[in-house]
C-alpha cells in the first residue's frame, strides 16, 4: 500500500515537473501584453493608378505596308504595344 501510495506522488511530481511553463527569471519581469489595433481602410479611399498612356502614329504607303512611330512615358509599355503591333499588322501583310 505504502508503494502505490509513492508512486502516485512520483507520477504526479513528475508531471508537474514535466510543464511547459517559463520560469520567471529574477530580477526581469515581463510587460503585460498590449493588444494591438488594426485599422482597415475602405477600398475606396485609393483608385488604381491609370496604365500608362502610348500613343501610336500608323501609316499606309501605296503598296500596304504599314510603318509606325510609338511615344509615351514608360517604355515597357511602348515595347509591349510594339510587339502587338508587329504580330497583328505584321501577319496581315503576308496573307
Amino acid at each position: 500500500m505504502k508503494s502505490l501510495l509513492l508512486f502516485c506522488m512520483f507520477i504526479v511530481f513528475a508531471c508537474t515537473a514535466c510543464e511547459n511553463k517559463p520560469s520567471p527569471s529574477p530580477g526581469k519581469s515581463e510587460p503585460p501584453s498590449v493588444p494591438r489595433v488594426v485599422v482597415e481602410r475602405e477600398k475606396g479611399d485609393r483608385e488604381p493608378p491609370l496604365p500608362p498612356e502610348v500613343k501610336i502614329r500608323l501609316r499606309r504607303d501605296g503598296k500596304e505596308n504599314y510603318s509606325w512611330e510609338l511615344s509615351g512615358s514608360d517604355v515597357d509599355e511602348i515595347i509591349k504595344v510594339n510587339e502587338k503591333l508587329r504580330k497583328k499588322v505584321g501577319s496581315e501583310q503576308t496573307k
